[in-house]
């Protein structure tokens, strides 16, 4: 699997970066991530299937990125702190209060 990624990535020309073998703080916002879906999703439920993971998912990631404040964002949404970026120019601006 991960030599298919890799061959598809390299095919879309996107470079691979690797974080060294025992240093996952070189990777800190993927392993918050991690921590946070495992804890409140994956050690939460006893799922029947895999659609019901899938489903679950799904209303937790809605949640995440649209609804739940993060600190390292200035206590707002994902989505609310992408609104400050445009997509032409890559720029912060405040969001207009």
């Amino acid at each position: 699997m991960s030599l298919a990624f890799t061959e598809w990535a390299q095919s879309k020309g996107i470079a691979m970066r690797y974080i060294q073998p025992g240093k996952p703080n070189q990777n800190a916002f993927i392993e918050r991530f991690n921590r946070t879906y495992r804890n409140e999703v994956l050690d939460a439920h006893v799922f029947v299937n895999l659609q019901q993971v899938q489903t679950i998912t799904d209303q937790w990631l809605v949640d995440y990125n649209d609804y739940r404040p993060h600190e390292s964002l200035g206590d707002v949404p994902p989505t609310q702190y992408m609104r400050r970026i445009t997509p032409a120019s890559n720029v912060y601006r405040p969001l207009s209060t």
